[in-house]
């Protein structure tokens, strides 16, 4: 019974606040704001409504970016298909070696090709010189790896980036330990 209690405190005391919200003054702010202006000139008032500067502004933006983009872009499609057209095949003079963007047939695609794409020879010796990289990089991967075996058969310690100073003290705890191998006769 204690638990019902709990429950059922909250709802008597929004019993007591119900005269409060159906009194005209709630009822009238629930359903819509109103401000009354002019005095007593008749029935002025401006309905209060949440703002559409948000919404309005984002229709601004988007019709000038349309005619600033799109506009100018189909102008530009028009002319090339109405006064330019699509290429014709025709014979290829003697000693004559076309260019790659002449294959193309419409007059964007050839700009495209032109200007913003590079020709497919240029890709193939782009990627040939990708794998002469890679393949520079696995010759040398390959003899780094050779050193470490060397290294590791003879117990020797890494002379390409041979430091005197510290050397000195490499070759006292070599001999050391080549002493104590040899006192242990394994």
């Amino acid at each position: 019974m204690v638990g019902w209690s709990r429950l059922l405190s909250p709802a008597a005391q929004f019993a007591n606040y119900r005269a409060v919200l159906q009194a005209p003054a709630c009822r009238n702010a629930l359903q819509q704001q109103l401000r009354r202006m002019g005095g007593d000139h008749g029935h002025h008032h401006m309905t209060v409504k949440p703002s559409r500067f948000q919404w309005d502004k984002f229709k601004d933006l988007i019709h000038f970016y349309v005619m600033l983009g799109v506009v100018p872009i189909t102008a530009l499609v028009l002319y090339s298909n109405i006064f330019v057209g699509p290429a014709q095949l025709a014979e290829i003079p003697e000693g004559y070696v076309p260019k790659y963007w002449e294959y193309e047939k419409h007059p964007i695609s050839r700009f495209i090709s032109r200007y913003i794409y590079s020709s497919q020879q240029q890709e193939y010796e782009k990627a040939l010189h990708n794998l002469f990289e890679e393949n520079e990089k696995a010759q040398i991967r390959k003899l780094e790896e050779e050193v470490r075996r060397k290294m590791s058969e003879r117990n020797d310690y890494q002379s390409y980036y041979y430091r005197p100073t510290v050397a000195k003290y490499h070759r006292i705890s070599k001999e050391a330990a080549d002493e104590l191998e040899a006192l242990r006769g394994d």
